[in-house]
């Protein structure tokens, strides 16, 4: 893929020089700490999603463009898809030892290294996207997470939400909780750990690989994201049985993450244009989705796929199984639990909210003009 570069203003030329290496890091700092009046940089962002993904993936060439604009070219953004300059499991690393200064990323993917980073994305059974951007912006959530992420040297910043999931994709029906035992399932994060205790072998595969590993059967099942991008990737071809909902990414959410020695260099008002390109990708993100996702919903009904939901038995097990292994955590960890018992409370509260005022007036108009 040709990277694209993003540069604000009318003639202006970025001065700075692009780094070429892992090796360059620790200079490409020294060079930063002090950004006189009237130099440019010019930064790298890496991120996890193939560039065929134009909502997930477009969101972050977005936000090098709207950078760009905000600094007057002064930063200029070179975004690349996954692969291009980083595996797309390892731009966490990337960016923490300043390889690249800016990376493009789900937390969930990183937890084995702290369990602690899904709450930065998503939980089983945890919060929609209205409410994780209620609680990392104004609920403290940000304030809980950032310490974790400063230990990678890195700084995260919301920077998307898909929403709410789709189950993902089965090449056999699923009729009880007995049909999951054996088969293996590409599905990351926590999500991947609660459907091992329900029998499935878990595997954490690329978007770009998945539809490749559902066509040879080397998995028997898959989740992504949503109608959009998973018809974009083509898993209609290849597995009849459409499940939803997607309970172990209720609202998962993108973040950017920023070298903190590269975002320490910057001025402030470089800080505030980073920070406000990335609340615009926030936003436009999700609205993309939920406009996309209603058309791609019905093209995929035409193909003959056959939706279906969860039977009860499988939702019910799931949540008990994700409770326990969150709980076993917590008991380990008195960092985990702090964050935890924080997330927990704001759920509570949160969603007794929206059941009854959203959830209501939803399931009123599902019902129809008839009622």
């Amino acid at each position: 893929m040709k990277r694209r570069t993003f540069v604000g203003g009318v003639g202006v030329a970025a001065v700075g020089t692009a780094f070429a290496g892992c090796g360059e890091g620790p200079g490409a700092r020294r060079r930063q700490q002090s950004v006189s009046h009237g130099e440019r940089l010019s930064w790298r962002l890496a991120s996890s999603f193939p560039s065929s993904l134009d909502v997930l993936y477009g969101s972050a060439e977005r936000f090098a463009e709207r950078v760009g604009v905000l600094t007057d070219g002064g930063l200029t953004i070179d975004a690349y898809q996954g692969g291009e300059v980083v595996p797309p499991l390892e731009v966490l690393d990337a960016v923490g030892r300043g390889s690249i200064e800016v990376g493009h990323s789900a937390s969930y993917y990183y937890i084995g290294k702290n369990p602690s980073l899904a709450f930065d994305c998503t939980v089983p059974f945890g919060l929609t996207a209205r409410q994780q951007n209620a609680w990392m912006y104004d609920g403290g959530g940000l304030d809980l997470l950032r310490p974790l992420f400063a230990d990678f040297n890195v700084l995260n910043i919301p920077g998307g939400n898909t929403g709410v999931q789709m189950g993902g994709w089965f090449r056999e029906e699923v009729g009880n909780l007995a049909d999951l035992r054996g088969r293996k399932m590409r599905i990351p994060g926590l999500g991947g750990k609660v459907m091992e205790r329900l029998g499935v072998t878990a595997q954490v595969i690329p978007g770009g690989e998945v539809y490749t590993a559902l066509e040879r059967g080397s998995i028997d099942a898959a989740e992504f994201v949503g109608p959009y991008d998973d018809l974009k990737l083509g898993l209609h071809e290849v597995a009849p049985y459409y499940y939803y909902p997607g309970w172990w990414e209720p609202g998962a959410m993108i973040s950017y993450y920023v070298n903190l020695d590269a975002w320490n260099g910057l001025p402030a008002a470089w800080q505030a244009a980073v920070e406000t390109a990335a609340a615009e990708s926030n936003v436009r993100m999700l609205a993309g989705y939920d406009r996309l996702n209603v058309e791609a919903l019905a093209t995929i009904r035409a193909s003959g796929v056959t939706l279906r939901a969860f039977p009860e038995e499988v939702m019910v097990a799931a949540r008990r199984e994700a409770r326990a292994i969150m709980e076993e955590q917590a008991a380990e960890d008195a960092t985990y639990r702090k964050i935890y018992e924080a997330f927990l409370a704001w759920q509570r509260e949160s969603t007794d909210w929206f059941d009854r005022a959203e959830g209501e007036y939803a399931r009123f108009m599902a019902q129809g003009e008839e009622g």
